[in-house]
């Protein structure tokens, strides 16, 4: 039987959140005075409140806002909202169209109901019974250029300092330069005076004013010469591959040579190796040697640029790519043998909660040899009693159980580059039989499988929460994903055939600190969303380094 002074503590805390609840009510204009705020009342007047709150953080669960990119990237971990908006937004008011909360949470500070100014960050207070800060922050990506006539690389554009640098060849000046092509603003700003297709005097920089929402900013424009009309700008230097990076002036014959040190003959790259981007350009080096030291230039005609040397790195391969060592303990099955150091992890840990492994080894294997791993989709608990549980292996650690949910970490140190991850599967397709709200509408259809793989920069690994009261996924457009790509099949595969990610990266320049690799019997795994009975087989993955 519960003591009293329980008993009082869980009266006490009842009342209050219902009390939290009738101020919410009010504040957000219900005048109606509750049952449960009289009895807080009472409780006040009879009841001396020495028992501590509980510490619950409110969160966001949605928020949506007009012109919009997407959906918002919600991390409650650090209780941060990134917001993707399109050129045509006025980010001093953005129009908010829709949040949603977790359950007795309510805004004390900060007005989304009015439009707010996302030029800075925008801080919003939410409340259960403490109080937690909530930072907003809007992203919007403006295209912005400005070109002449014989212009030798890229303008440089300061958005900060409004302003914009010009380079031209020496033997040209900057006496009589004509403008090409020129957008300082989001479309639909208005220019003063429009220099699209006239011919200006460089020798001193040039105001211009960009009205933008009503307001106006003031553009300078400066002017540069240079002896040389060809410059070797960058080099990114992968594993089998390398990307330099060249600027001359646009039309010309311009490319990129390269050799290994130490040699005397120069090799051009080919013309489909080259992208060109305006007056820059970009070489993709293909075929090169692991671990060697290479230089190349960029020419345009007979004159060539600097020279820049770069060694390439090398190419490593998970431990037991083979997905053939594995351990049994107890009823989990690990993808690591007895003894050894985990590299792989799956959920089994979560799904023998209530019933056995659903990841776990096969001799039915792609080679006819060793083993592979089989990642089962299934209703694991008693009657209608559980859940839907995908079965799914990745790189990383299975953390804890969060009641009937699971805390992942997802990566393992990586700073090499592949270009694809390959592979074996087969696959059986069930009908998708559960969901959760979100996912009704799949509920009939063919599952899908998806194997996918990624590299990113953030500090630590991706930590994985499935709870939905502290949702927290993967975004493959997440700002710290260096490169991602996906796999995925959505009908049975009944014999092993190969599969290949091709991984597509954000920058040639940016080192990644983890990889992630990931395969799930079911793609809605994580929203309990999938067919009891699909079946994915995983055997013999690699990673490739050349195109």
């Amino acid at each position: 039987m519960m003591n009293l002074k329980a008993h009082i503590s869980h009266l006490w805390l009842r009342a209050a959140s219902l009390g939290q609840r009738a101020a919410s009510a009010f504040r957000s204009g219900t005048a109606a005075i509750t049952t449960a705020a009289l009895t807080a009342a009472a409780l006040t007047g009879c009841i001396k409140n020495d028992i501590p709150y509980p510490r619950i953080q409110p969160d966001f669960l949605s928020i949506e806002a007009e012109g919009m990119i997407g959906t918002a990237e919600i991390d409650t971990q650090s209780r941060f909202i990134t917001m993707k908006f399109d050129e045509t937004v006025d980010m001093e008011n953005v129009v908010i169209t829709s949040y949603k909360l977790s359950d007795m949470a309510y805004i004390a500070k900060g007005d989304l109901d009015h439009p707010i100014n996302l030029e800075k960050y925008y801080i919003v207070t939410l409340a259960i019974y403490q109080d937690y800060d909530w930072v907003i922050k809007g992203v919007q990506n403006i295209e912005r250029y400005f070109t002449v006539d014989n212009q030798v690389g890229a303008s440089v554009i300061d958005v900060t300092g409004r302003r914009v640098v010009v380079t031209v060849p020496a033997s040209q000046g900057l006496k009589q330069v004509k403008v090409l092509t020129m957008k300082l603003g989001p479309q639909g700003c208005v220019t003063t005076p429009a220099l699209d297709g006239t011919t200006v005097d460089l020798t001193n920089p040039i105001e211009v004013k960009v009205t933008v929402h009503g307001r106006e900013q003031t553009w300078t424009i400066y002017g540069e010469t240079v002896e040389s009309t060809v410059s070797t700008t960058a080099a990114d230097a992968w594993s089998e591959v390398a990307w330099v990076y060249g600027a001359a002036i646009e039309g010309r014959d311009n490319g990129v040579e390269y050799r290994q040190q130490g040699q005397e003959q120069w090799t051009k790259a080919p013309a489909d190796w080259i992208t060109h981007t305006g007056a820059t350009f970009c070489a993709r080096l293909t075929g090169l040697q692991p671990q060697t030291a290479y230089e190349a230039r960029a020419y345009s005609g007979s004159e060539t640029g600097a020279t820049v040397k770069f060694t390439t790195g090398s190419v490593p391969q998970v431990p037991n790519s083979s997905l053939s060592e594995w351990s049994l303990s107890g009823k989990v099955w690990n993808p690591w043998p007895e003894g050894g150091t985990p590299y792989w992890d799956t959920g089994n840990k979560g799904a023998t909660t209530l019933g056995d492994s659903n990841t776990t080894p096969t001799t039915d294997t792609s080679s006819g040899t060793g083993q592979a791993a089989r990642l089962e989709t299934r209703f694991v608990g008693l009657g209608i009693i559980g859940k839907l549980a995908a079965g799914n292996i990745f790189t990383g650690s299975y953390v804890r159980t969060d009641g009937t949910n699971g805390i992942l970490s997802f990566g393992r140190p990586f700073t090499e580059r592949p270009t694809r991850l390959h592979g074996h599967f087969k696959y059986n397709c069930a009908t998708i039989s559960h969901s959760n709200s979100e996912f009704t509408y799949l509920k009939g259809r063919p599952d899908t499988c998806i194997v996918w793989c990624a590299l990113i920069d953030s500090d630590q690994p991706f930590e994985i929460r499935t709870n939905p009261a502290n949702r927290h996924l993967f975004d493959p457009n997440g700002a710290e994903v260096v490169a991602y790509g996906a796999m995925q099949c959505g009908e049975t595969v009944p014999d092993w055939i190969t599969f290949d990610v091709n991984l597509s990266y954000t920058s040639t320049s940016r080192r990644p600190k983890y990889l992630i690799i990931v395969g799930s019997a079911s793609k809605y795994g994580d929203y309990f969303t999938g067919g009891n009975g699909s079946v994915l087989y995983l055997d013999d993955l690699e990673l490739i380094y050349d195109y």
